[in-house]
């Protein structure tokens, strides 16, 4: 844990935020009617890539590190009514099935009103937990992110989440770390791609509805439905199996396509109810470049 991480002030703040949220949130049994909400947790401090031999150890797994991992091992687990993977770009099927094989350069963009929350959220726990860190400041990824692909199996090899972590290449400082898979909710025939991002004895949620457009690009989203649909949760684990989770007013979109040059690239939008917050743009590339390439690769401008 680091010293500002330790000091008692902050960890007041951090068990009043779980309180906030167990007051606000409905008690969930994850080992009943509630178990689509599970999703990995961390112990105490540090995030960044704490919570990797937890999650193994809870399905019996092991952690598996290998450049090729990607954040699904087969994009046809969506296929449902909304979504068939056959008339997916198979640009856009490779960079879901072999993340870790491709560079990604981004742009950031953040809504004026939004942009004093951002970085109050980023100081108080972003930098602090090393997760969640959005990136505020232009110079903040200066020198480029590099990025992680690492495959959690359960006991017969199968990959139950796939951790993706970034962190800044200067300083070493974990931005996000999280688990992906594919969760399919109460009441849907239609498979989500499921998003956990694991913090202390908790985590955020993310459940994202798939389509394919005509030109072949993937679009994926989170609704403003009820408790059980796509969109944000927060989560507080309390004893055993026992928690409560709260439904966010945060609602995201990513659009990956191929541009006109037949590069691949990702239109990345958050919003808060119904107003823009931040907008990201991503271009990938197939194949990892030098550090001397990379370290001007990943570009913020406000």
């Amino acid at each position: 844990m680091t010293t500002e991480g330790g000091h008692p002030a902050y960890r007041i703040l951090d068990a009043g935020t779980r309180a906030f949220w167990r007051t606000v949130g409905r008690r969930i049994d994850l080992d009943g009617a509630d178990s689509w909400l599970r999703g990995p947790a961390a112990d105490a401090g540090v995030i960044g890539p704490s919570w990797l031999d937890a999650a193994a150890a809870s399905v019996s797994g092991s952690v598996e590190r290998h450049p090729d991992n990607g954040l699904l091992p087969d994009l046809a687990v969506l296929d449902g009514p909304d979504f068939c993977v056959a008339d997916v770009d198979p640009l856009v099927r490779d960079f879901y099935e072999h993340t870790g094989a491709w560079t990604m350069d981004a742009w950031s963009s953040w809504s004026p009103v939004f942009h004093p929350g951002g970085m109050l959220i980023e100081h108080l726990f972003g930098r602090r937990l090393q997760q969640l860190a959005l990136p505020v400041q232009p110079l903040d990824v200066s020198h480029g992110i590099d990025s992680e692909i690492v495959a959690i199996r359960d006991a017969g090899g199968a990959q139950v989440w796939a951790a993706w972590l970034r962190r800044l290449r200067r300083t070493g400082q974990f931005l996000f770390s999280g688990a992906y898979a594919v969760r399919t909710l109460p009441g849907s025939a239609q498979p989500s791609v499921h998003v956990t991002f694991p913090l202390e004895k908790g985590n955020v949620q993310v459940f994202l509805r798939p389509h394919v457009r005509a030109d072949g690009a993937l679009l994926l989203s989170s609704g403003r439905g009820s408790h059980g649909a796509d969109g944000a949760y927060v989560l507080v684990h309390g004893a055993g199996s026992v928690g409560w989770a709260a439904r966010v007013p945060i609602h995201e979109s990513f659009t990956l396509y191929r541009d006109e040059r037949g590069e691949l690239r990702t239109d990345h939008e958050l919003r808060v109810g119904r107003a823009r917050a931040l907008r990201l743009h991503y271009r990938m590339r197939r194949g990892k470049v030098g550090q001397d390439e990379a370290s001007d690769s990943i570009l913020t401008s406000r």
